[in-house]
């Protein structure tokens, strides 16, 4: 039975989550109650992320991700009750991310303090001081992060692979920004971007734990419904990235590091049916000793290590195969394996007690991943920000049903040379 609040309207509920409005301005307001501890994560998903940005601004999801700490007018150094310090006197966790298609802020506290997140993250939602001098004192950090960035081989190549891949959609651009944007960017700037698509019609609220429905409501209500609703940007994407006509590689060389391969296939949004076929299929391959990739990599000594994942985001992504071996040299034979193992699945049914098996450890790491309301938090994010929480809920039965013949036919449909990118990384000698 689902129950009604004053000011709200209720909309979905499935698994154990029920969606509601806020009526005053569009706030999308999700209610996991999930185990008995007081404890409760709240978080706020905003849906804007890198896909949202255009050259010259990249990387200002990021940048305004870490100046929502630095300050409104009710929170602040100058206030003498800084965000950080006034959540952590109370016992909590807290802390934000931001990634292709959303931005997340969130705070794991006793549930009798939920109050204190539900007022801070209303007041930051609207109320970002912005200050010059804080702004520049966080551009250096922000630049040392890239930095650290630059200088890690694997991070390094995964982004050269997806800028390969993508010629024209915002997935280009790694979510941290480009160096010159980074460095150019300004607070009037950042201010525009902010005022964009900080709003409560473009948020959802994530409350989850052991908590007080109906005080938690009123809460949300109380401090939310006086911000008024925007329009907000809507980008449609769709057709925006031409179709790519052959095979792209691009070779990485620096210091540190061991011989790197990552080959990459385009693949649907998280949306599309096929998905949970492609997450089953990435445990066949890669999932354990017995998967496909690790007895003809690792068992044979060509590789140290392998693995294989499909993205899930809101527009079309990849599917990557990542391997790493001992000798460059060998890269070529470790793409040649890669590519008759992806052969396999598109020439011969996977046998049912493979299949069942990589059912079972893709539900086994799934719950495993939502246990704890901090967990479930994370994994519902990534659903709201892919476009619909219930991609969360409806996942492991979709997953159940994927038969050897799904394996087959998506393979078939999506690892394709045409549509295939690889990213050599090859470690040079630290100059003397």
């Amino acid at each position: 039975m689902t129950v009604e609040y004053p000011g709200f309207t209720a909309l979905d509920g499935e698994g154990g989550i029920q969606s509601y409005r806020l009526d005053a301005n569009g706030l999308e307001v999700l209610l996991a109650p999930s185990g008995a501890a007081p404890v409760s994560t709240f978080m706020i998903t905003y849906k804007v992320g890198s896909r949202d940005e255009t050259l010259g601004e990249t990387g200002a999801t990021h940048f305004l991700e870490h100046m929502m700490f630095k300050g409104t007018h009710k929170y602040s150094k100058q206030s003498g009750s800084t965000i950080f310090n006034v959540l952590q006197s109370k016992g909590a966790r807290v802390n934000a991310t931001t990634w292709n298609d959303r931005t997340n802020y969130y705070e794991m506290l006793p549930s009798e303090h939920l109050e204190l997140a539900v007022d801070i993250e209303a007041d930051r939602m609207r109320g970002l001081l912005l200050d010059p001098n804080e702004v520049n004192s966080e551009r250096t950090v922000i630049l040392n992060e890239f930095d650290r960035g630059e200088n890690e081989p694997m991070r390094k190549l995964y982004h050269s692979v997806w800028s390969a891949a993508y010629v024209a959609h915002p997935y280009h651009h790694p979510t941290i920004g480009w160096r010159k944007d980074i460095e150019q960017v300004t607070p009037e700037g950042l201010r525009s971007f902010y005022d964009r698509y900080y709003w409560p019609n473009n948020a959802t609220v994530s409350v989850i734990g052991g908590f007080n429905a109906e005080g938690v409501m009123a809460q949300i209500k109380a401090a939310f419904e006086s911000i008024p609703r925007r329009e907000i940007p809507v980008k449609d994407l769709s057709g925006l990235e031409p179709d790519q006509r052959g095979k792209r590689t691009i070779a990485i060389r620096m210091t540190g590091g061991m011989p790197t391969l990552l080959v990459a296939f385009k693949v649907p949004e998280a949306s599309h049916p096929d998905l949970p076929t492609l997450h089953v299929l990435s445990m066949i391959l890669s999932n354990g000793k017995s998967s496909r990739l690790a007895s003809r990599l690792i068992d044979s000594g060509l590789c140290t290590m392998q693995s294989a994942g499909a993205s899930s985001f809101r527009d079309p992504g990849l599917f990557s195969v990542l391997a790493m071996s001992a000798k460059e040299e060998s890269l070529q034979e470790v793409e040649a394996v890669i590519e008759a193992a992806l052969s396999d699945l598109k020439l011969h049914l996977v046998f049912s007690e493979e299949l069942n098996r990589a059912i079972k450890k893709l539900k086994a790491q799934t719950l495993y991943a939502r246990d704890g309301s901090f967990s479930l938090a994370s994994e519902l994010n990534e659903a709201i920000a892919s476009g619909d929480w219930k991609l969360y809920t409806r996942f492991l039965e979709q997953a159940e049903n994927v038969t050897p013949e799904h394996i087959m036919e998506v393979a078939k449909s999506y690892f394709k040379e045409d549509t295939k990118t690889v990213g050599i990384y090859l470690p040079v000698s630290a100059p003397s």
